[in-house]
């Protein structure tokens, strides 16, 4: 086998090195911006070159990024190129028998070459006897000649040695027995003294996944071999390598935390808005066949809506909003096939509302029974609040209320019964509170007393000419929600911040008690809504389980509210 000079060999190495490093010099220059440095590379890549011991002459874009990153991490060092792996076998060897004879000789560096040969050759575990000049080309050429073995017999003695205190000192590194000054003066200016200081907070506060990353980069910077690292700690050389990395890209923010610069997708707006949008709108609306959803379905759809999110993310989103699953199959769906019409239609009205119109979201509140109530509240250790399951009830109470979205102003009055009777009266209380406006629109629910013929009848009636030109009242407009779609009845919002705020935990004595807190607690919304109109205030109705506006993502439906 032809042996190549080392020296010249190594020569050649140099020189491919110095070539490597002409070309990233200039992109380690720290003042270059990232958007200088990605152009630079891309004209590099774009020339032609002589490439020492290559037939090339371009060079690729992910190669000059290859070299810039290994000359951060090894120096010069780093850009020398690798040795070959069948460097050192002989052609008339076979590669099997070549490796055993290695091994041996490595593992066992006080036997003679021959004397290896021969007793490999008699065990049976090499196939054929190898010539003398064979084997002093093999044993010259991966550096086992009589003289290196006895080199390696003392390195392994230096190395096993200079191992050893290494591990010692990361040992009392772990242990808080180096000083942060003492630290500084072994590794500064390699390391930043912020960074060191960030490093040994580490060390003795964070998980052992940053412990670890901390140590890595502290004992590199200090000089210690890759490998002694990734023995002391337990982990693979490639994650010692990947560390190393991370530092050089993000700084020591990324060593110490895994914290994003930016939000999750389940905490972005444009996701929760769009997940939710998805699953009030009925399956069959998407062109999937089934009366619910599956979460496997919604990610398909996100996808295709140029949105795509993690099945856990998905989930996230649903429990950080107070649903489970079985929950959102009778709150959340609506099953009317006109869904997505009837939304436009609100949307579209919403959108163009003139400062003579008003819009009304509209429902009952109720009935509900004037006992005492659970819910969730603040106890001292040791207290088991209970509710008693049979209670003397002191009466009943239904509200009938209507939100004017544009102002958040609610009108409200107490009604025996839920039925046609109750929507009309609240009808002839609202044209002749708002009889200055041009138009009025109406939004309910399908409840049956919403959308009976004596009901419509009386909108025709007002509506008529005749009636309006003697009692000046608005026009009056019907924009119902989607069937089962009380999830976007803005009023149940309202209904259940109420609900939360003076219904939960209380025992009125009366009827009128209750109804005198509902009125207090109506009147001061009112208000505060009526002198700060741009803003929610920071009253009671703070509970409000969502913002009270329409919006096809929202759920103003509280399942728990009553």
């Amino acid at each position: 086998m032809p042996i190549i000079n080392n020296e010249k060999r190594e020569k050649q190495r140099q020189q491919t090195a110095e070539f490597r490093f002409s070309l990233v010099g200039e992109l380690l220059n720290p003042y270059l911006t990232d958007r200088e440095r990605k152009k630079l590379i891309k004209d590099k890549a774009s020339r032609h070159y002589v490439i020492p011991k290559s037939d090339k002459n371009s060079i690729t874009v992910q190669t000059i990024r290859s070299w810039m990153n290994k000359y951060k991490l090894f120096g010069m060092e780093g850009l020398l190129p690798r040795q070959r792996e069948d460097r050192g076998h002989s052609r008339n060897l076979a590669n099997d028998d070549a490796n055993k004879i290695l091994d041996f000789i490595k593992t066992n560096p006080g036997w003679t070459a021959t004397s290896t040969v021969r007793k490999l050759y008699e065990d049976g575990l090499i196939k054929t006897e190898i010539k003398n000049s064979a084997l002093s080309r093999l044993m010259k050429a991966n550096g086992l000649t009589q003289k290196q073995r006895a080199e390696i017999i003392d390195n392994k003695k230096n190395e096993h040695c200079f191992a050893q205190i290494d591990k010692d000192w990361m040992n009392r590194l772990l242990l808080g027995q180096i000083s942060e000054k003492e630290l500084s003066q072994e590794l500064f200016p390699s390391l930043p003294k912020d960074d060191i200081n960030k490093l040994l907070v580490c060390i003795f506060n964070n998980r052992l996944r940053y412990r670890k990353r901390a140590i890595v980069l502290l004992a590199h910077y200090k000089g210690i071999p890759i490998k002694t690292i990734s023995d002391f700690l337990y982990i693979t050389e490639s994650t010692v390598l990947k560390t190393l990395e991370s530092y050089n890209e993000a700084g020591v923010v990324k060593i110490i935390s895994d914290q994003r610069t930016g939000l999750h997708k389940h905490q972005q707006k444009e996701y929760i808005e769009k997940i939710f949008s998805i699953l009030h709108a009925p399956p069959s609306t998407y062109g999937y066949n089934r009366t619910t959803w599956r979460q496997s379905d919604i990610k398909k759809v996100m996808e295709k809506e140029g949105l795509p999110i993690s099945k856990g993310g998905l989930a996230q989103i649903l429990t950080d909003a107070g649903y489970n699953y079985k929950k959102a199959r009778t709150v959340l769906t609506s099953n009317d096939p006109d869904y997505k019409e009837k939304l436009e239609i609100i949307t579209k009205i919403l959108s163009n509302l003139k400062p003579s119109q008003k819009f009304f979201s509209i429902d009952e509140y109720g009935s509900f029974a004037i006992e005492i109530q659970g819910g969730r509240s603040l106890v001292p250790p040791g207290t088991v609040k209970t509710v008693p399951q049979w209670q003397k009830s002191k009466g009943s109470l239904i509200m009938t209320a209507a939100l004017e979205l544009s102002t958040n102003q609610i009108t409200h009055f107490y009604s025996e019964k839920k039925n046609t009777d109750e929507m009309i009266k609240l009808l002839n209380i609202l044209i002749e509170k708002y009889s200055k406006e041009e138009t009025i629109f109406f939004s309910w629910d399908t409840a049956s007393w919403h959308a009976s013929k004596k009901l419509y009848e009386t909108v025709d009636t007002i509506n008529s000419d005749e009636y309006r030109k003697k009692n000046i009242v608005p026009y009056v407009e019907l924009a119902p929600l989607p069937s089962c779609a009380q999830f976007l009845n803005v009023i149940e919002s309202v209904f259940s911040g109420m609900a939360r705020a003076i219904i939960h935990n209380s025992n009125y004595k009366s009827v009128g008690e209750c109804k005198n807190a509902i009125d207090k607690y109506i009147e001061e919304r009112n208000e505060q809504f009526l002198n700060n109109p741009k803003r929610a205030g920071n009253k009671i109705w703070g509970k409000e389980r969502v913002p009270p506006e329409f919006s096809e993502s929202n759920n103003c439906k509280d399942p728990a509210y009553s």
